[in-house]
């Protein structure tokens, strides 16, 4: 065989004056100084890829909340497992979050670090003798809520927040999502997905109340999501399909209803990897007409603290 080289001596090469960089000091990090806030360490960040979408992302949720546009967070359990409920929580009595949507693992985690003060438990051991799921009190005070809820015609969102807030004794009702949205009249969903939560085997359980409430909680997204227009932001934290899909659906219901508003809305998805749900459902599609969409990849208790922390910050809270 014949092999053809490339004759790099006919090479044509171009002065570097004259070359379009990406990256010029002006971008670079900083490093540690003697002013060590916050704020200078999120100033020290390149601006650069995932840092300068981080600062986007920040300073698309500050300007909403100051121009009092909706700011819509949809809320995965692992969010709440991995200690965050307390930031999120900051940011409601910041009156920065319009409308919080839980997934029911969200809810589930939420609900007994708030009553019971802990949660997350050993699944392999307990799905070994088929104790996995099945606290007593997790099932028969959170299903009497759910079917409570559904007597008086509430969301489930809704219904637990006030079990909540009428327990006598709360361990963990400061770090508490549900409260927290119950005490600063926002609006808190919960989407249920019969079958996938662990109080969903309990003999307590009302299939029917599950369904009333939480298909009144995702009337009431729907609902919520008009005030995204022109300026609004939908966080995606930690969910990787039930959200995603109930937010699409909700957007369609919300535009139907509006003449197709809401649009040019921030989205973004904050995950410890990229799914494709969140990716077409939150970020692309909807924002597809106008908008911004943003896709931040990392751990969960790292990635959210700088998101709550810089927002606060902007916002002059921090």
């Amino acid at each position: 065989m014949a092999y053809q080289e490339a004759d790099l001596g006919r090479v044509r090469t171009v002065p570097v004056a004259a070359r379009r960089n990406k990256v010029d000091p002006g971008l670079l990090a900083v490093p540690p100084a003697g002013d060590q806030s916050f704020k200078a360490f999120f100033d020290s960040l390149p601006d650069v890829l995932a840092a300068r979408d981080l600062r986007a992302v920040v300073g698309g949720v500050a300007r909403a909340a100051r121009r009092r546009h909706g700011v819509v967070l949809l809320v995965g359990g692992h969010v709440v497992k991995v200690g965050l409920g307390p930031l999120l929580a900051a940011w409601l009595r910041q009156g920065i979050v319009t409308h919080v949507a839980l997934n029911g693992a969200a809810a589930i985690h939420d609900f007994e670090l708030a009553a019971f003060g802990g949660t997350s438990e050993d699944v392999e051991s307990g799905l070994a003798d088929g104790s996995f799921g099945m606290a007593e009190e997790t099932g028969s005070e959170m299903n009497a809520a759910i079917a409570s809820a559904a007597a008086a015609g509430l969301g489930m969102g809704e219904g637990l927040a006030l079990a909540l807030s009428r327990r006598p004794q709360l361990p963990g009702g400061e770090s508490s999502i549900l409260l927290a949205a119950l005490r600063q009249d926002v609006p808190v969903t919960v989407h249920a997905a019969i079958g996938a939560e662990i109080i969903h085997q309990h003999p307590s359980t009302d299939g029917a109340a599950l369904g009333a409430t939480s298909h009144r909680d995702f009337r009431r997204l729907a609902g919520s999501l008009p005030a995204l227009d022109q300026g609004g932001v939908v966080l995606n934290l930690g969910s990787a399909v039930v959200l995603p899909e109930v937010f699409l659906k909700a957007l369609t219901v919300a535009r139907n209803l509006h003449d197709g508003a809401p649009t040019h809305f921030l989205a973004a998805d904050l995950d410890m990897q990229r799914h494709y749900r969140p990716r077409l459902n939150v970020v692309q599609r909807p924002t597809r007409a106008g908008g911004e969409g943003y896709l931040l990849t990392g751990h969960h208790e790292l990635m959210i603290p700088l998101l709550v922390w810089g927002v606060l910050q902007e916002l002059g809270n921090g």
